[in-house]
């Protein structure tokens, strides 16, 4: 993926979700890779004041090239940071990949955040190290060539990624 992708996650009780996705890419023998928006920059002891930990957030997102959001079971009920984040990726018109915690390879409407919910620029894939390179790799662009028409339309998966 060229860009940087930025993580929305529960931090309370999905972080061990990106801690796996941080893994695959410092791991020498798995073919993951990903410039993370959250290495962009550090953030400062004032990290507890909200409106600074927005701003830094802001910035980063500004220089993302997509954002993945890791829906655990809680994710759609978190509105101080994951609602503001999705609603911040919706304003700066980001591809949005939606990976179920559940490795479900569709929308999970139990979970996903309703901001979200029957986005077309919402691609929903099940939280597997093949499905996250796929759609890190090829969602950005299949966004960028979307009409406005599509964008608005339902939620979108890919087939290949169905359980058989």
């Amino acid at each position: 993926m060229a860009g940087a992708a930025y993580v929305v996650f529960d931090g309370d009780n999905d972080k061990w979700a990106y801690a796996y996705m941080n893994g695959w890419k410092a791991n020498k023998n798995i073919d993951f890779t990903y410039e993370n928006a959250h290495d962009l920059d550090t953030m400062t002891g004032r990290a507890q004041d909200e409106q600074y930990v927005k701003s830094k957030l802001r910035e980063r997102m500004n220089k993302s090239t997509a954002v993945v959001v890791l829906v655990g079971e809680k994710t759609k009920n978190l509105y101080k940071y994951v609602r503001w984040e999705l609603e911040l990726a919706l304003e700066l018109g980001l591809p949005i990949i939606a990976a179920n915690l559940n490795e479900k390879n569709r929308q999970d409407s139990d979970r996903c955040p309703a901001i979200i919910r029957d986005k077309g620029g919402v691609v929903h894939i099940p939280y597997k190290l093949a499905a996250l390179k796929h759609a890190m790799a090829n969602w950005p662009g299949e966004f960028s060539r979307m009409s406005a028409a599509d964008k608005a339309g339902g939620a979108r998966y890919y087939t290949q990624f169905d359980k058989t």
